[in-house]
């Protein structure tokens, strides 16, 4: 499966295209917003192959930790109490 970065603005204006390529083509979409990766568009296909098979979980989980935003646990926000 091909991974694409896109914008959420591009994903928007081209959604049709996006999801015919996602079908035809096997492309997994990974949607920023403000640079941030937000969500991932996929195939129907695609996404039962994912929950089958181990090893194409592994490698979207590869992919996926690549483009997400890393947060630190427990870290401070300010105010309230905690």
């Amino acid at each position: 499966m091909k991974t694409k970065a896109i914008s959420s603005t591009d994903a928007q204006n081209n959604f049709g295209r996006v999801m015919e390529s996602a079908i035809q083509e096997h492309t997994a979409y990974v949607v920023r917003r403000r640079n941030v990766a937000q969500v991932v568009i996929i195939g129907l296909e695609d996404f039962q192959n994912l929950l089958r098979d181990a090893s194409d979980r592994e490698k979207m989980g590869g992919v996926l930790r690549e483009v997400s935003p890393e947060y630190e646990l427990g870290e401070d926000l300010g105010g309230g109490r905690g």
